[in-house]
């Protein structure tokens, strides 16, 4: 009898001596029992929401930094001892943390904080101001220290604006014998520019700033977690301090130098090879480089796509803004979506640029003034392979720009 394809491929796995022992450990969502190098956020957010130990509501706190500088790590952290010492002192304390990327709609939030506190909520089929109204009434009849974590709020302001922070903010001046806090966490530091004046001072009472994690730091941590995530033997110090010296010339994001060490794990593993070396490292980050450029086509905002299309359809390499705008202008008419402003879509071209999908370079035109020359620092390729499987862009990606038609008559 012919033997499957993959039964060798399953069969030699299960043999072979494996290189990991617990991958996991590796993994973003992973949260380990110490925290190096974030000693003092631990105790500057300790010491923030500790009040709630003696009943009494926390400042709110907003968290910067940028990706992968430990911000939701400490969060949770804290928060979950807190939680465990106030049941020792008898605080009604309760907390909820909320990824707004992923629950990024007025409806989703209120409803997943409902959840949180046992009142139910359908999944759909009710007006934004109902669902608020039952979370509401269902906090203060919690009579519960409620501490809410919105990570990655940025996403959900610059998508769907503040007014979920406006009703948060105010929600205590309606409450009786529940309080409510919130922690913000954000990758932007420039996130007051998108808020009403009003709701920022109310939201960012306290502020803490996460610094990038240096090489030494990245290499200390890295060191830590591969005794956790290796089997004995299996990994070169080489390996660690290079995947930690690629990491920290990335603005020292951890959750870089985590996966470049699991994916030179698993370059190993698949290569039969009973150690991991520089060699599997360097292989890891052209791996992961490609995976971060296909997962950031996928998760920008509908406009921001419109944007990186419109470069990808003048086939340029140094397109101006207005070129830009008015081919953006056209694909907003083809798909009936409302045009941004110019202001914000040039907050677009920012946002593109500082993601490192889009280089924009300002040059001078003389007596005509200044504009910016863009170009796509992402492969047409992977622009097409992303965009084709969406299906509102896929219909767009032979669109013939009238704009330029008209320039060559």
């Amino acid at each position: 009898m012919k033997q499957n394809l993959l039964d060798d491929v399953f069969d030699n796995f299960v043999r072979t001596k494996q290189l990991f022992k617990d991958r996991e450990v590796l993994r973003h969502d992973y949260l380990p029992n110490t925290l190096p190098h974030r000693e003092d956020q631990i105790k500057l957010l300790g010491a923030t929401v500790a009040p709630v130990l003696k009943n009494a509501r926390c400042s709110n706190i907003f968290i910067y930094g940028k990706t992968g500088t430990g911000k939701t790590a400490v969060a949770k952290y804290v928060l979950s001892h807190l939680e465990s010492k106030a049941k020792e002192y008898g605080a009604s304390v309760k907390f909820c943390y909320l990824n707004c990327r992923i629950t990024n709609s007025e409806y989703r939030v209120f409803a997943s904080l409902s959840q949180n506190i046992g009142v139910l909520v359908p999944f759909t089929g009710l007006s934004v101001g109902e669902v608020y109204d039952r979370f509401r009434l269902g906090l203060d009849s919690s009579k519960t220290l409620f501490i809410i974590v919105l990570d990655e709020i940025d996403s959900l302001i610059k998508n769907r604006g503040d007014g979920i922070l406006y009703e948060l903010t105010r929600i205590n001046e309606t409450l009786s014998k529940s309080k409510l806090s919130i922690i913000g966490i954000s990758n932007d530091l420039r996130l007051k520019d998108f808020l009403d004046p009003r709701v920022f001072s109310s939201l960012s009472e306290e502020e803490i700033v996460f610094r990038p994690y240096n090489a030494n730091e990245l290499r200390n941590i890295l060191f830590e977690r591969s005794k956790l995530s290796f089997n004995e033997g299996s990994i070169s110090d080489s390996a660690i301090s290079i995947a930690s010296a690629l990491a920290a010339a990335e603005h020292g994001d951890a959750r870089r130098a985590l996966d470049l060490l699991r994916v030179a794990g698993e370059v190993a593993e698949r290569n039969g090879d009973k150690i991991i070396i520089d060699d599997h490292v360097r292989e890891a980050e052209k791996r992961i480089e490609q995976n971060r450029i296909i997962d950031a086509l996928k998760n920008l905002t509908l406009h921001s796509k419109l944007v990186l299309l419109s470069v990808y359809l003048l086939k340029k390499s140094n397109a101006t803004t207005g070129e830009i705008y008015d081919l953006y202008n056209e694909l907003c008419n083809e798909l009936g979506v409302c045009l941004l402003t110019q202001r914000r879509f040039g907050t677009l071209i920012s946002e593109l640029d500082a993601m490192g999908l889009l280089n924009a370079k300002v040059v001078s035109m003389g007596r005509y003034g200044r504009t910016k020359k863009i170009r796509s620092d992402v492969s047409r390729s992977i622009i097409k392979d992303v965009f084709i499987i969406d299906n509102r862009l896929g219909q767009l990606l032979d669109y013939k720009p009238k704009s330029t038609s008209k320039d060559k008559k």
